[in-house]
């Protein structure tokens, strides 16, 4: 009984325990990662896009992704009632991010000659961490739950 107690706690019920939220933006980030770092290897070795031009489009495309899944799994409540103006400040959060994206993924790939895959894989974990607890912060309230 416990176990499924867990279960429902880490996976569907409503919370606002940051670091349930955290576990979950973590399983989100990573399926928004999957589209980003997917695209980004389509692009660069498929189309032949330079690695940034790549990394900026394939950025922008697990943004959207992980706009719809956070406000619909982690994030329920939310500060501002108009989904445009909340999606234009989750969207300057992520644009914020994509700059820290590119300048790291060129320090890791032309500063310091890494594989650009493996600039985005270190890449990735540092943006996570200002995504999350900024978007948190500025945008998602903390409601008083049951979490334990």
């Amino acid at each position: 009984m416990k176990t499924k107690a867990i279960f429902h706690q880490l996976f569907s019920n409503e919370t606002d325990n940051w670091i349930t939220q955290l576990f979950r933006y973590t399983i989100v980030g990573g399926i928004a990662f999957c589209v980003d770092y997917g695209l980004l290897y389509i692009l660069t070795e498929f189309i032949h896009f330079h690695y940034l031009v790549s990394a900026t489009i394939s950025f922008l495309a697990g943004l959207v992704v992980n706009y719809i899944l956070t406000t619909w799994w982690i994030f329920r409540h939310h500060k501002l009632s108009n989904r445009t103006a909340e999606f234009i400040i989750y969207g300057i959060i992520g644009l914020i991010g994509l700059l820290f994206n590119n300048i790291l993924m060129y320090f890791f790939t032309d500063i310091l000659h890494l594989h650009y895959m493996f600039s985005k894989l270190i890449t990735a974990i540092l943006v996570m961490g200002w995504n999350f607890f900024g978007r948190k912060i500025i945008l998602f309230k903390d409601n008083t739950s049951k979490d334990v």
